[in-house]
């Protein structure tokens, strides 16, 4: 579950974006489930549980995929990039992205 005050604004990013599809939406709880292949993010505006101001969360999201190079040359021109796709020392091609928040996405394959 990723928090956002911009609802909206974060469902597009990641539907035009990165080409998920948005599965559900109820504009009344503020909340939207996204899918790209087998990955689900749910989206959600905070209540009054929850204290948020801005997105505080120090580590990423990685999704694996077996198609890394075809999301890289669809993403890349697209979005705000992290690091552009290379292959690192412990077997993962990836590359990551920054969304409209300010979370970081990986995307990854082994190699």
């Amino acid at each position: 579950m990723l928090y956002t005050n911009e609802l909206e604004a974060t469902i597009d990013f990641y539907v035009n974006g990165l080409g998920f599809t948005c599965g559900e939406y109820n504009e009344d709880w503020g909340w939207a489930a996204l899918h790209l292949g087998d990955c689900e993010i749910m989206l959600a505006k905070p209540n009054e549980h929850t204290s948020f101001h801005k997105p505080t969360f120090t580590g990423s999201f990685y999704i694996k995929t077996d198609s890394v190079e075809v999301l890289w040359e669809r993403f890349k021109d697209k979005v705000n990039i992290c690091y552009g796709l290379e292959t690192f020392d412990w077997g993962m091609r990836e590359f990551a992205v920054y969304d409209n928040n300010g979370y970081v996405i990986q995307f990854g394959q082994q190699v």
